[in-house]
């Protein structure tokens, strides 16, 4: 009991003298040692990393998890060291959804049938983004909350031991060049009023005791100064380590651009293959009547968004027999057609494809080799192909 004591009395007469020396370095009443202009480099590029860090795996994160209720949700997992459950994404959901209405609104109808067909293509991009979170979260969020959480708090350590060993030595010069200017000023010849022997001999025991005092700082000084040196070498090689670092995220950053390339290019061509099955190809919108974009070599200034690659044109995906088909030449059958309603406006792709405005009535027939998603469409003298999801057939 009687050590520990001691031990915190020593303690705190030294969170003593290092405040007495912090609050007069702020106040301008004592020396500073400073650190040179490498070192002072080596702990901004530091703070600079671990700042940056942080907001990029902030931001990182939410565009992941959008949802700053499930963020916390995971934070908590995490802190508890318990696995994160397995959560739906929203085009999961949305699939879920829509096929759901299908089935309740009639899976054999137009509408039904493109409801399953779109449910299929956002389940496809539910799990595609599921991989995606999980690749990125790994290759990139990992590395990044490691280096916050294990190298940074390492060297925010070892930076606050150098503060401490900073103000020591600091505080130690103070205290040897207090000792220095009492040993002079005790070792002065006394004026004639101190010519008394009594006053000789007190004025050589005050130089001897300030005489011992000057030793006994210059050898604390000489210990702290070596301290500082030594945490200063561990601080600096800790600093410089940074560079190691940055040469990490750069891989783990090359790898979550690599992971988002092929999400993105997932994504694409599951909407490319709903597109062809819903009978819409790259270039086209249903419900305007606005002409298709210019080609990319156009020179117009206003045409500076970036854009997707074009899919293959309507007779590159029409099947053999189709692809010959010269409407000039199609005559309708004797028997086998049928008049339809146009459920919803459509634009034609191409001079193969025939217009449609919704609510009107056409006359259609299939063909022998048509793929049968599509059928040949008359209105007065106009005819085309035409998709069968955009019709309701009457007789």
């Amino acid at each position: 009991m009687d050590f520990n004591m001691k031990k915190l009395a020593s303690d705190a007469g030294i969170f003593f003298t290092r405040a007495v020396q912090f609050t007069e370095e702020k106040f301008g009443q004592a020396e500073k040692t400073e650190l040179d202009a490498h070192f002072e480099n080596l702990l901004a590029r530091a703070d600079s990393t671990k700042n940056w860090t942080e907001k990029i795996l902030r931001q990182t994160e939410v565009l992941l998890q959008p949802n700053p209720s499930a963020r916390v949700e995971e934070f908590l997992y995490e802190k508890l060291d318990r696995k994160v459950p397995s959560r739906v994404t929203n085009g999961e959901l949305l699939a879920q959804y829509m096929a759901e209405a299908a089935s309740e609104l009639g899976p054999t109808t137009p509408y039904g049938k493109t409801l399953i067909k779109v449910a299929e293509a956002e389940k496809r991009l539910g799990a595609a983004e599921r991989d995606f979170i999980h690749t990125a979260s790994i290759n990139f969020l990992t590395p990044l909350r490691n280096f916050l959480e294990g190298d940074w708090k390492t060297i925010s350590k070892e930076r606050r031991l150098l503060q401490n060993r900073r103000l020591d030595l600091d505080a130690c010069k103070a205290r040897l060049k207090k000792a220095k200017a009492a040993e002079a000023k005790a070792t002065t010849v006394p004026d004639f009023q101190e010519t008394r022997p009594r006053n000789y001999i007190l004025s050589a025991s005050a130089s001897a005791l300030w005489n011992d005092e000057v030793d006994k700082a210059e050898q604390e000084l000489r210990v702290a100064q070596t301290e500082f040196d030594r945490q200063a070498e561990v601080t600096r090689l800790l600093l410089e380590g940074i560079s190691s670092t940055h040469v990490n995220h750069l891989r783990c950053l090359h790898e979550f651009v690599e992971s988002q390339t092929t999400y993105y290019a997932q994504c694409y061509r599951h909407m490319l293959d709903l597109q062809k099955q819903l009978g819409r190809f790259p270039g086209t919108f249903v419900g305007t009547t606005e002409p298709a974009s210019p080609p990319l070599s156009s020179t117009s200034p206003t045409t500076t968004a970036a854009t997707m690659p074009v899919g293959p044109s309507v007779a590159g995906l029409a099947p053999p027999g189709e692809a010959a088909l010269c409407l000039e030449e199609v005559t309708p059958p004797a028997s086998g057609t049928r008049k339809a309603r146009v459920l919803y406006d459509y634009e034609a792709a191409d001079s193969s494809e025939l217009a449609l405005l919704a609510d009107e009535l056409i006359t259609v027939y299939s063909l022998p080799g048509m793929d049968p998603d599509w059928l040949i469409g008359e209105r007065g003298n106009k005819k085309g192909k035409v998709p069968v999801t955009y019709l309701e057939l009457l007789s």
